[in-house]
């Protein structure tokens, strides 16, 4: 029998889709750069006008999803990456429309986790949007993204890595455009911490 692991990483490579552990909550994972794999994800969670995040392996990997790396984006990335802060910053153009909304992508390197590992492994940006369908609450728990999704699960629609997240509230999302910020979500990270680090900066 293959290590759960190699099992998820060989889903991944076959354009499938994987729900593991964040350092918060579970995400649907899947091949940011296979149209076919985000639209997988796109069955599984419809969201309408929402795209989905992205997780990365490095602070350098992000480079490849915009033009242009903000000073403010910078900032906040030595700050709290790895960490539960994502960032949208003006996307490249060409990216999935499914990851843009209203000219930007979200990203954030995970913390130590199981889906910190997959990326890591992976090699390439992952889709991290929250395992659980629209309308129904996020979930660190393995036994209800099973509930979840028994139907897809049942079908060959989905993996699940079994090891449970920590729990807690979801990543903090900030909207970086140039030296200007939005905390659209507050978090994991407290908007305080992110006024603090991005201070100082020119405007």
């Amino acid at each position: 029998m293959s290590d759960p692991f190699d099992a998820a990483l060989e889903v991944l490579a076959a354009g499938g889709v994987v729900a593991a552990a964040t350092e918060t909550l579970f995400g649907l994972l899947a091949d940011a750069g296979s149209p076919s794999a985000v639209a997988r994800v796109a069955a599984l969670k419809p969201r309408d006008d929402k795209a989905f995040p992205l997780i990365v392996s490095s602070r350098d990997s992000w480079a490849a999803l915009t033009l242009a790396i903000p000073e403010a984006a910078s900032a906040l990335a030595t700050a709290f990456w790895p960490g539960p802060l994502t960032l949208a910053i003006h996307a490249r153009p060409g990216l999935d429309s499914r990851l843009v909304s209203a000219g930007t992508v979200a990203v954030r390197l995970p913390a130590a986790s199981p889906a910190a590992a997959l990326v890591a492994r992976f090699g390439r940006p992952l889709t991290a949007t929250s395992a659980n369908p629209s309308g129904l609450p996020p979930s660190a728990d393995p036994a209800v993204v099973r509930r979840y999704f028994a139907e897809a699960i049942a079908a060959g629609e989905l993996f699940v890595l079994d090891e449970p997240a920590p729990g807690g509230p979801p990543s903090t999302v900030v909207v970086v455009k140039g030296a200007e910020i939005e905390i659209a979500r507050e978090g994991a990270i407290s908007a305080d911490r992110v006024r603090r680090a991005v201070q100082g900066l020119a405007r």
